[in-house]
């Protein structure tokens, strides 16, 4: 049987075409004027989620 795609995954990941699981940067939302212009460059990128268990837990739930 075929698993339902968890619909807030889809909204917080995204898989690229290599099969990277992207995410936002925490903490980049507000309270911008006490973060250093690196900080606030770092934080506006996408960043990778490195650890093995957690991006395939996280394909899984996407279905792919």
């Amino acid at each position: 049987m075929k698993l339902k795609t968890k619909k807030i995954v889809m909204k917080r990941f995204r898989i690229t075409k290599k099969g990277k699981v992207m995410h936002r940067v925490q903490g980049s939302r507000h309270i911008r004027r006490n973060k250093s212009k690196s900080r606030k460059r770092r934080q506006d990128r996408p960043a990778e989620i490195i650890t093995t268990k957690f991006s395939r837990m996280i394909k899984r739930f996407i279905n792919t």
